[in-house]
């Protein structure tokens, strides 16, 4: 492990080798001696890990030394120490980013020598903090979090790669469990925002009236039981992402709110005057047809266009073809690791299930049904056998239904109307059929518009 380096610049020879020789009982710690700034300036390049600069030095005061140093080097902790016992000067340069401030008495050495150790804490939980974010970068790669081959996929990839290339919102769509959490990470931790905040909101995972506070904070005192100030979740993420899980959720009057933040780029706390500058990029995700929610009233056209951005919309898993084995199969992987199983394979059998089968639940659904596979196997292979939908019993139920094609196709056609709400021409366009077809039902009293 490399030695802790430790420039002290004194311009008093007796008290800069008392503390010399006192940080230097460390064995860690390598400490260099300096009688002028401009000593030390000069040896800049050599990476000192911390500076103590005595404030009053022949050749520069302590506040322009300091200066001089975070213009060559920001990152390098300094800490002051002065014969002045003003609080103004102790106030101003801690304010100015000053890592401590001594006074010069009997008791420096000592409080020298823990203000160093807790700024060595501090340096190594900034690099741990700085560690996990590039782990996270590696992560939330494109290969390694969103996994699959497909042309459904490769064509989302090409959208990812375009919107981390700028700071463009972006809106993702997709059923429920196709991974739109997964893809927003992997937009941030790609983007030149990777080493600042990514938080995620689900907004319909907050009670309606707290949905204001828990975004933007509020002040101490802004309502009862708010005992001091709150940081909301845009502060928290400012410099780096903020992901709106289920925009489509949040009531109009919030969504005026949040129109604002995002054309002011600031905010202001719920009981509070101040405004805070936001630096904030913006990802949301639904599973509805925001458009749709515009149509109905439900959304602010403004709102739309302000959160659209790029859209990205997530293929169901049963058009990813062939991906749902390579997705089965890092399943598999990750649950035999996290249980230290032995090594289990899926029978050609199962491979054929797996692929039969069409996932209302989509990723999230296949996870589930591989980890109770995994623990139903009673060899190292998976078979058939051991697979279990968790929708097959409705399924059974909808083909046990003793009814003719053409009444099975009538319950579609239904159940989709009311999913469209009753709009024919966007239920033929999911089901793939003429609209005329759906017509033609109604006026022969196939489907009855009550039914819808």
């Amino acid at each position: 492990m490399s030695q802790f380096k430790i420039f002290i610049v004194e311009d008093d020879p007796w008290y800069g080798q008392i503390l010399q020789y006192h940080m230097s009982l460390n064995p860690d710690y390598e400490v260099e001696l300096f009688s002028t700034a401009k000593d030390c300036l000069a040896k800049l390049q050599e990476k000192p890990d911390l500076i103590t600069v005595d404030f009053s030095l022949p050749d520069m005061t302590g506040d322009k030394l300091f200066q001089r140093i975070k213009d060559f080097n920001p990152s390098i902790p300094v800490v002051v120490i002065s014969s002045q016992e003003d609080i103004s000067v102790a106030v101003n340069l801690l304010k100015a980013g000053v890592s401590d401030y001594l006074v010069k008495d009997e008791a420096t050495k000592d409080l020298l020598w823990n203000s160093v150790i807790k700024i060595r804490e501090n340096q190594s939980l900034k690099q741990e903090v700085e560690t996990l974010k590039e782990e996270l970068g590696h992560k939330f790669s494109f290969e390694k979090s969103i996994l699959g081959t497909s042309p459904a996929l490769k064509r989302i990839f090409k959208l990812i790669e375009k919107s981390i290339r700028t700071n463009i919102n972006v809106s993702i769509t997709g059923e429920t469990g196709t991974g739109k959490e997964v893809v927003a990470k992997a937009i941030h931790y790609n983007s030149e925002r990777k080493k600042k905040n990514f938080i995620a909101v689900n907004m319909s995972a907050i009670p309606k009236d707290l949905v204001e506070s828990e975004l933007f904070g509020y002040e101490k005192g802004a309502f009862t039981g708010a005992m001091t100030r709150k940081i909301g979740k845009f502060e928290e993420a400012n410099g780096g992402t903020i992901f709106l899980d289920e925009i489509a959720e949040m009531d109009l009057n919030l969504q005026s709110k949040l129109l604002r933040v995002l054309q002011e780029r600031e905010l202001t706390r719920v009981g509070g005057n101040e405004s805070v500058k936001l630096d904030v990029r913006i990802l949301t995700a639904t599973h509805k047809n925001l458009s749709e929610e515009v149509r109905k009233g439900n959304f602010r056209e403004d709102l739309f266009f302000r959160v659209m951005g790029l859209p990205i919309e997530l293929p169901p898993l049963r058009e990813r073809g062939a991906d749902i084995l390579i997705l089965a199969k890092h399943f598999i992987g990750e649950f035999v690791k996290s249980n230290k199983i032995a090594p289990l394979s899926l029978s050609p059998d199962a491979k054929e299930k797996l692929m039969n089968y069409h996932y209302p639940g989509n990723v999230r659904e296949l996870k589930a049904l591989i980890d109770l596979a995994a623990v139903m196997a009673d060899s190292n292979e998976i078979v058939a056998d051991d697979i279990s939908f968790f929708s097959l019993q409705r399924e059974q139920s909808f083909l046990m239904e003793n009814k003719t094609l053409r009444q099975h196709t009538c319950d579609i056609v239904i159940h989709y109307l009311k999913k469209c709400n009753k709009d024919v021409v966007e239920t033929a366009r999911v089901l793939d059929i003429g609209k005329s077809t759906i017509y033609k039902m109604i006026k022969e009293g196939e489907i009855a518009l009550e039914q819808v």
